[in-house]
């Protein structure tokens, strides 16, 4: 049990705060909003699948209304393994649902991810446990949270 811990912890610290390792050198970055932002998965623990709000830009203002950002939404597990690329749910700002957040190009908007559940191109469903989704937008990383799925 305290292997797992440890690994948990050493996943989300390589996951979430290595990023930041680099940014912290050199003159300190100008504060602004983030250009991403990833909501709560629901339903958390989930099973089989699993939903996530995530938003780009800065809706409802979206002062950059004609700006097309490059999304990339993933899930890791603990190891920092990529298990699944998420598909878009529904259709907005001139795109189409249902094509997996790899290298998508979205405005500025309020949106939702889709994850069944399976890991990234096979018919396994995921094992129980602790995921971690996240986000890159223009080729940079942004923001990451965890989240878990019940059997």
């Amino acid at each position: 049990m305290m292997n797992r811990r440890s690994a948990l912890a050493l996943a989300v610290l390589t996951l979430v705060l290595m990023p930041r390792v680099g940014q912290s050198q050199g003159t300190p970055p100008v504060a602004s909003k983030p250009v991403a932002t990833l909501g709560q998965n629901y339903p958390n623990p989930f099973n089989p699948e699993t939903r996530l709000p995530f938003t780009i830009g800065d809706p409802p203002a979206c002062s950059d209304a004609g700006k097309r950002y490059r999304v990339t939404l993933k899930v890791y597990n603990i190891l920092a393994q990529v298990v699944a690329v998420p598909q878009l749910e529904g259709s907005s700002g001139g795109v189409a649902g249902g094509q997996k957040l790899q290298n998508v190009l979205l405005p500025c908007g309020r949106y939702t991810a889709h994850w069944d559940g399976y890991y990234l191109g096979t018919s396994r469903k995921a094992a129980s446990g602790v995921y971690i989704w996240r986000i890159e937008v223009d080729g940079r990383l942004g923001q990451a949270i965890k989240t878990t799925v019940a059997k």
